[in-house]
């Protein structure tokens, strides 16, 4: 049952309502036999996606530390991944980066309980995103998915001018709204980038968590299952 009047319901995408590694999974695994990198060197596929997913986090820690920029992003990872296995062919790299943008985003895999979750909480809630993902990324996803009609404000990184774990994003994303932190949550699944970021900027958080990683932290709120959210909000 509901604890404390809130109106307005932020999520994170990837990870969260999106099923970001089972879509790039699918999408790599597709690119792997289509451009025949295991002719290129490349044994297997679990290590190619092993070294793929190595760099990326990387990557993405780099972007959202300000070193390094979405173009950069999109290539570096490739390349970097592709160094590992002694496979320097630009051709490659540049076909990979641009046919996993195109083809990731028209994945449809969700995290279990997602669109029921939503469908649940919708009619009592202004729902919302708040994504550091690339804007044209994230604006495909949520609409192949059909997402897109339960969010009132979608409010990517490289809108707001700011990525999380900086308390710009959520502050830009609570004026957009026309919300106030004593009526709004996060809801996300990186402890970082998403429950120190929105705790931070004073917000109550929903940190999830469905491998139950321990941590220390003190969050308001904490499921390990989609379904959770409506033990807390119904």
């Amino acid at each position: 049952m509901r604890t404390k009047n809130y109106r307005h319901l932020f999520f994170d995408l990837d990870h969260t309502l999106w099923d970001f590694e089972r879509n790039s999974h699918e999408t790599l695994r597709d690119l792997f036999d289509e451009l025949q990198l295991q002719s290129q060197g490349i044994a297997d596929f679990e290590l190619f996606i092993e070294r793929y997913e190595f760099h990326n986090k990387y990557c993405w820690i780099q972007y959202r530390n300000g070193r390094m920029k979405k173009e950069e992003v999109r290539v570096n990872r490739f390349i970097y991944a592709l160094a590992d296995f002694h496979i320097e062919r630009k051709d490659i790299v540049y076909t990979l980066s641009d046919l996993y943008i195109q083809r990731s985003p028209e994945k449809r895999n969700l995290i279990e309980g997602a669109t029921e979750v939503l469908e649940a909480l919708r009619p009592a809630y202004q729902l919302h995103i708040i994504t550091n993902g690339f804007e044209e990324v994230q604006f495909r996803k949520l609409r192949n998915t059909g997402l897109l009609p339960y969010f009132d404000k979608i409010v990517t990184s490289e809108r707001a001018g700011a990525l999380k774990p900086s308390p710009r994003i959520f502050e830009f994303a609570l004026e957009s709204a026309s919300a106030s932190c004593s009526e709004s949550v996060y809801i996300g699944d990186n402890l970082e980038a998403d429950m120190l970021g929105a705790r931070n900027a004073g917000l109550d958080q929903v940190y999830f968590n469905p491998e139950a990683r321990p941590h220390g932290e003190k969050l308001t709120y904490e499921v390990q299952s989609l379904s959770g959210l409506i033990s807390i909000f119904i």
